[in-house]
C-alpha cells in the first residue's frame, strides 16, 4: 500500500497546480476549485491501480474535469448549457487577433474577465491549451471529444476573446481612458 501511495504522489503531485488551474477556470470560484481538486485526487487515488503509466497530467486533468462537470451538473446546471448562435460564435472580423492584443498590453483583468465570460467548453479548451500547454490530442482525450471539436472550440474561443478584448479597448478609447 505504501508503495502505491508513493507512486501516486510521484505521478500526481507535480500536476496539482494544473489541476487547480483547470478547476478554477471551470468553476470560476477558488473555494469550489480547491474542494473539487481534493475530491478529484481522492478519486484518482482510488482508481490509481487502473493507471497504465505514461503521462499522468492528462489522466489527472480528465478526472478533475469530470469531477467539475459532475459537480456543476448538480449545482449549476444552467452554466453547462450553451446555445449556439452562429452570429455570436463565428466571430468574423478582420481586426487583430487575441495574441496581438495581449502582446499590446491588454490588461490582465480584462483578459480574465473575457476568459470567464466564455462558454465553459471554450474556456476549458483555452485553459488546457494556452495555460496548461496540452496538445490537441491530450485535450481531446481529457474532454473526450474528437480533435476536430478541440480545434473548433479553440478557434471559436480565440475569436470570442478577440471580440471581447477589442470591444473593451474600443470602449476605453471612446471614453478617453
Amino acid at each position: 500500500m505504501e508503495d502505491r501511495i508513493a507512486r501516486f504522489e510521484q505521478a500526481i503531485l507535480p500536476h496539482l497546480d494544473a489541476a487547480y488551474n483547470l478547476a478554477r477556470w471551470l468553476t470560476r470560484d477558488v473555494h469550489d476549485a480547491e474542494d473539487l481538486v481534493q475530491e478529484a485526487c481522492l478519486r484518482a487515488l482510488k482508481s490509481f491501480g487502473g493507471f497504465r503509466g505514461g503521462n499522468a497530467r492528462p489522466w489527472l486533468l480528465t478526472i478533475v474535469r469530470n469531477t467539475c462537470y459532475t459537480w456543476m451538473q448538480q449545482n449549476r446546471s444552467r452554466e453547462l448549457t450553451t446555445v449556439f448562435d452562429e452570429e455570436i460564435h463565428s466571430g468574423e472580423t478582420n481586426e487583430c487577433n487575441a495574441e496581438t492584443l495581449i502582446m499590446r498590453g491588454a490588461d490582465v483583468k480584462q483578459l480574465t474577465k473575457a476568459l470567464e465570460e466564455l462558454p465553459i467548453e471554450y474556456r476549458e479548451a483555452i485553459v488546457l491549451r494556452e495555460l496548461e500547454g496540452l496538445s490537441y490530442r491530450e485535450i481531446a482525450d481529457v474532454a473526450d471529444v474528437p480533435i476536430g471539436t478541440v480545434m473548433s472550440r479553440l478557434a471559436r474561443a480565440r475569436k470570442r476573446l478577440q471580440q471581447s478584448l477589442t470591444g473593451t479597448m474600443r470602449k476605453e478609447v471612446q471614453l478617453g481612458l
